[in-house]
């Protein structure tokens, strides 16, 4: 689907009030209320993952987002969000953010296009993606049996065999909320032992419907050309291949936030995510908010990325007040 969109020649330089990067449903949830504030904020929508609307796009249909009591597709929502955008008067922008500087006011936003935004305030909303197992038949599988998120997908998978890989505490709880729900589920780690926390190492150990194949790596994803149907499996102790069938592989390796950008400028935790004021979306930088999955390592739901986009929004809007007032 094509939208209008703006571009700028290299070398030109801007000034806004507010400049908001990323067009997921944080990004574009933030750009609606900051315009209805009056701020005429510019959304750079393709910072991460260079795909306007986000990883949401591909998403199959989406059953838990409120107000769509038949479900909607990933796409349709985000496109009903940025024409919603859009017609309330935000501008968008299909480019990429390829530097940001903060170290001195206005902040300096650098496009891959090679013009330049200055801006009073900057909401940063550019997600966090899966970590791949990066073997064969992952892409390929995609959104056809592999999934990245349980709470999202896992009703697709409603008495079916499915495993989940990985051994931290995400991977645990993935896999205790599929037991509700598949008919079984195998939790795939390539040790023996877990990151997890001891307790929900006994939670799940202790789960009739979860089984453990340990010391195994996932080696290939393997489907019919539609739908994966076998997972190949080597024995990280000896090498040895064995291959397993599930209708469903659940990847729990981690995700990787979408920060870069602020590294270094800006407070990020051990994971990379960036450190918001508890309560409120204002990052270590006065003037620089977060919302959405890149502040975020908890929830991961489109609904709750929304929700932080309206509050990075109002809280830039009273960032902007305080600073017009003081002469900033």
């Amino acid at each position: 689907m094509t939208h209008p969109q703006q571009t700028h020649g290299e070398g030109t330089e801007r000034r806004e009030r507010i400049v908001i990067i990323g067009s997921g449903p944080a990004g574009l949830t933030a750009a609606i209320y900051a315009q209805r504030a009056g701020l005429e904020p510019l959304v750079i929508g393709g910072a991460f993952p260079h795909v306007p609307g986000g990883q949401l796009t591909a998403a199959g249909v989406i059953e838990n987002f409120p107000g769509f009591p038949d479900g909607i597709p990933g796409a349709e929502l985000m496109d009903n969000m940025r024409r919603q955008a859009l017609r309330l008067g935000a501008r968008i922008e299909d480019d990429s953010a390829v530097s940001i500087a903060l170290s001195e006011r206005p902040f300096r936003v650098t496009l891959d296009g090679g013009s330049s935004v200055l801006t009073d305030a900057l909401i940063l909303a550019t997600g966090a993606s899966p970590r791949r197992l990066e073997v064969p038949g992952e892409e390929k599988y995609a959104g056809r049996g592999v999934s990245f998120c349980a709470a999202c997908d896992g009703f697709l998978f409603r008495k079916k065999r499915v495993a989940v890989v990985g051994g931290g505490d995400t991977a645990m709880e993935e896999a205790d909320y599929l037991s509700r729900l598949a008919a079984s589920v195998t939790l795939i780690h390539r040790r023996d032992t877990f990151r997890a926390s001891r307790a929900m190492e006994e939670k799940i150990r202790a789960n009739p419907a979860i089984s453990l194949v340990l010391n195994a790596a996932v080696q290939e994803v393997k489907g019919d050309g539609r739908r994966m149907n076998a997972v190949v499996l080597r024995d990280t102790r000896t090498g040895e291949l064995s291959e397993l069938p599930f209708d469903g592989l659940f990847v729990a390796a981690g995700r990787i936030p979408g920060s870069e950008l602020v590294r270094g400028q800006a407070d990020v935790d051990s994971q990379g995510y960036v450190v918001v004021a508890p309560g409120t979306s204002a990052a270590s930088v006065p003037g620089l908010f977060a919302a959405g999955d890149v502040c975020d390592p908890t929830y991961r739901q489109a609904i709750a990325a929304a929700a932080s986009g309206c509050r990075a929004a109002l809280d830039a809007k009273n960032f902007l007040s305080q600073l017009k007032k003081t002469g900033g």
